[in-house]
């Protein structure tokens, strides 16, 4: 039978700390951006042309925010499943200890 087990005890366990902490992360940028933090004005991708629209500007800068925020929510989004794949690969990992060969 094919084994689904594929990286260490150790790595598994690596794995599952960073994805949570990507997690948080994220979700907190993903939080902020949407709100429209000025402090992360500097990680928004404007142009020039954005600035020069006259009344519509400031929409296009808060739009611009919002889709650096949907991308911080995805990214969280893949690091719930490669923490879920972490924790499988410890689970699988105890219980390989417990098999007598």
């Amino acid at each position: 039978m094919a084994s689904l087990l594929f990286c260490g005890p150790k790595l598994a366990a690596c794995g599952l700390v960073l994805s949570i902490w990507g997690v948080i992360m994220l979700a907190m940028l993903g939080i902020f951006f949407t709100t429209h933090s000025a402090v992360l004005i500097e990680d928004v991708p404007f142009t020039e042309k954005d600035m020069e629209d006259g009344p519509t500007a400031l929409q296009n800068i808060y739009k611009l925010y919002n889709q650096v925020g949907y991308n911080c929510f995805i990214a969280a989004a893949i690091y719930v499943g490669i923490g879920f794949l972490s924790f499988c690969q410890i689970h699988l990992n105890k219980r390989k200890e417990y098999l007598v060969h």
